[in-house]
């Protein structure tokens, strides 16, 4: 009997995912904001043959007077050029980046992304957030339309139009019949007149289909809202869970919501995030582990904690608890936040202890220990409902990336969980989703 297969995502962020990755020594400025480094690191993942390479992004406004300003890795490139010129130096692995439905219009997003998917040859991903209010400072909006519910409802209506924008073109619409003189099929496309509570778009847009027909939907969040809007639009969901059995109760939860929609398990990949630190031994593993740890500057540390608890702890002690703060005062992601008040409690945890144990994964599930031990939890959780596959946070870059694909990815091959090879070219063959319905007859109105 054929095994499961496991679906992996390289998630790039430099010098690493560790928060103080720029502290080790395997980490160089000539690395830092580079995209000769980016391009190795890309044609690395694809000779790892992973399903995909996944950019976040991040428009809140940032202080340069704040204390951890100066121990921050807080530059980053914009994602959509980054994967536009990292689809031209690979040929196969999926691109997927992050843009945000709270400060975006869906008729330019949806023209990036078919551009993207056209000119990769179908291999470009969408990853659909909402922002929190931080970012209305950079956007010239008022933050108090930006509550959770305001954000989702817009995020349903916004994801709408753009996928009635890439379906407003059939995939044989270009005719290039030089002796009939006719170029394209009138017949095979048409305006999408939307007129909503958010957007009016007439469309179409002027971009043809890919050979996977548009970009895969991807989605991060992981609150009731964003289990919704996932269930109904999404593809891909990344997520972030601290053990098994909370990520068995997500999974059946959000591929339970799917029957309502028309949908099938099948047409959902579930794939947490993972932090992994990978040693020839287990000891190996931990010192490595402990190593990055000792690095963390308290400044950034507590910077780190901030951004993910969605309140600035700067003011408190260290070595104390983490405070009480009501829900509504959080400006990030709510449920990124109830998972860390959940740790904490959970393990009676202080600001410092806390931000030990999330200063790599930000919440995601960290592992440590031999490749054997690291391919065990990741089988485990594809067994048993817990995960589609992963998406991998290397700590640093280059060492710690290197470390997985050298020895982590040889053991889920032997095992039979992971490809040796690509058995096509688009992301959708990858991730084994299909080919959204090609539309044989558009009307014209």
């Amino acid at each position: 009997m054929t095994k499961k297969q496991l679906s992996l995502g390289a998630f790039f962020m430099f010098p690493g995912h560790h928060v103080a990755a720029w502290l080790d020594r395997s980490t160089t400025k000539e690395q830092y904001v580079n995209f000769d480094f980016i391009r190795e690191q890309a044609m690395k993942a694809e000779a790892a043959k992973f399903d995909t390479i996944f950019l976040a992004d991040h428009v809140n406004p940032v202080d340069p007077d704040a204390e951890s300003f100066e121990q921050t890795s807080y530059l980053h490139l914009e994602p959509f050029t980054v994967l536009s010129a990292i689809a031209a130096v690979t040929e196969k692995i999926g691109v997927v980046g992050t843009v945000s439905t709270t400060f975006s219009e869906p008729y330019n997003v949806a023209r990036q992304f078919a551009s993207l998917d056209r000119l990769s040859k179908g291999r470009a991903g969408w990853n659909v957030v909402t922002s929190s209010p931080l970012g209305a400072a950079n956007f010239n909006n008022d933050v108090t339309s930006l509550r959770p519910e305001v954000r989702y409802k817009r995020a349903h209506e916004y994801v709408d139009v753009v996928t009635k924008l890439w379906n407003a073109t059939a995939d044989d619409v270009i005719v290039y019949d030089q002796q009939g003189e006719q170029l394209n099929d009138r017949t095979k496309v048409k305006p999408i007149d939307h007129e909503g509570e958010w957007f009016q778009v007439k469309g179409p847009i002027t971009v043809p289909r890919s050979e996977q027909g548009h970009a895969v939907i991807v989605q991060a969040g992981q609150s009731d809202e964003g289990k919704e809007l996932a269930a109904r639009t999404a593809e891909v969901v990344f997520t972030a869970w601290q053990s098994l059995e909370d990520a068995q109760a997500f999974y059946r939860d959000l591929k339970g919501r799917l029957p309502k929609y028309g949908r099938t398990e099948e047409d959902l990949k579930i794939m947490p995030g993972i932090f992994p630190v990978v040693g020839r031994t287990e000891e190996e593993a931990k010192a490595k582990y402990q190593a990055l740890l000792d690095l963390i500057p308290v400044e950034a540390g507590v910077k780190r904690l901030s951004d993910n608890f969605g309140y600035d702890l700067s003011g408190y002690n260290v070595d104390g608890p983490l405070p009480n703060i009501p829900r509504e005062q959080v400006n990030g992601i709510g449920s990124r936040h109830d998972l860390i008040v959940d740790l904490a409690k959970k393990e009676n945890l202080t600001i410092r202890q806390l931000y030990q144990r999330i200063s790599g994964g930000r919440g995601h599930y960290e592992v440590v220990g031999t490749a054997a031990q690291i391919a065990d939890i990741m089988e485990s959780w594809l067994e048993n409902g817990a995960a589609d596959g992963f998406n991998i946070l290397a700590p640093t870059y280059p060492q710690g990336f290197d470390d997985f694909i050298k020895l982590v990815i040889p053991e889920l091959q032997r095992r039979g969980i992971f490809r040796t090879e690509y058995n096509g070219s688009t992301l959708r063959e990858h991730l084994g989703l299909t080919h959204p319905a090609k539309r044989q007859q558009v009307t014209n109105v």
